[in-house]
């Protein structure tokens, strides 16, 4: 069986890559730039605007693993050609070539659209796929996290220094690991009843999520450190993110955008849109999942 992959050079896609191969899958995988030889690994050099790269990525696939996205950009028009238009153009090159199975990774944040630019442009990109007569499977992350992460890396690193900013108090979350979600994905690979034309909220199995107090406590623990944690209202966030943005501009990790849903106060996964048990559950405890990460931030000298 191929795979075709799409965001595999990026923190999930590298993951995506890890359990794949274990599976003894082989993948043609979308790369902007020139990549090393990778067992099992066709690299095709492109991105999601070109056309011609696209139609070679997913000919003769069973499948495709739509990961790629725009997490972060400086204006409405990024998220919309790096979520909406490049979303379209893998579906089209899907169809033209005759792959029928897609599995769309979205985000948890396109279950309300009007709280930020990156989660609308993620709700029209799963109407796009739910329009497509393809045989598709989106999937809505939560919080990933992992080795190679570098957006929940910051949470790690402030909580080495002993003080956790976090959202405000009655927020609750749900969180995966990287490697769970993978595997997700590759289980949805061969479609069928109960998975095809189906939308799922996965998470680490922990019922009604994570508060935001504990959440910071337990990467507290995983660097060995007892934070103080300290709830930011919206009003708070939004002057952070304006600083942030001034210092580290297109390498902010706190955008005023971000802040429209990190302020809302659910973001615990949905329990009927968890997947079905007999296909997949996760296999990490989040707090074994975060030592780890955090051991792998020391050995690669992130810290």
């Amino acid at each position: 069986m191929t795979i075709a992959i799409t965001g595999a050079t990026g923190f999930v896609g590298q993951t995506l890559l890890d359990q794949s191969a274990k599976a003894g899958l082989e993948v043609r995988a979308l790369t902007r730039r020139g990549q090393g030889a990778r067992k099992g690994v066709e690299w095709v050099q492109g991105d999601l605007e070109a056309h011609n790269a696209l139609r070679q990525l997913v000919r003769g696939a069973e499948a495709v693993i739509h990961v790629a996205g725009v997490v972060n950009a400086p204006d409405p028009a990024g998220f919309e050609t790096g979520n909406v238009t490049g979303t379209l153009n893998l579906i089209e090159a899907a169809k033209a070539e005759g792959v029928q199975r897609f599995v769309l990774v979205s985000s948890l944040s396109a279950r309300e659209p009007s709280l930020s630019v990156y989660g609308a442009s993620k709700a029209r990109a799963e109407k796009l796929v739910k329009a497509s007569a393809l045989d598709w499977s989106i999937v809505r992350p939560p919080a990933v996290y992992g080795p190679r992460d570098t957006e929940m890396f910051d949470m790690f690193r402030l909580a080495r220094w002993g003080l956790m900013p976090m959202p405000p108090s009655d927020g609750r979350t749900s969180v995966i690991h990287a490697e769970d979600l993978s595997r997700l994905l590759l289980a949805l690979v061969p479609g069928g009843e109960g998975v095809s034309h189906r939308t799922f909220e996965p998470d680490d199995g922990r019922k009604d999520g994570w508060s935001h107090y504990e959440l910071a406590r337990a990467i507290g623990w995983a660097v060995g450190r007892r934070p103080m944690v300290l709830h930011l209202s919206r009003g708070a966030l939004e002057k952070v993110a304006r600083a942030d943005t001034f210092l580290r501009r297109h390498k902010a990790k706190l955008t005023l955008d971000r802040v429209g849903y990190m302020s809302h106060p659910d973001w615990v996964v949905s329990h009927g849109k968890r997947p079905p048990q007999g296909l997949w559950r996760p296999l990490i405890s989040t707090r074994e999942g975060l030592k780890a990460t955090a051991q792998w931030y020391r050995e690669n000298k992130w810290f």
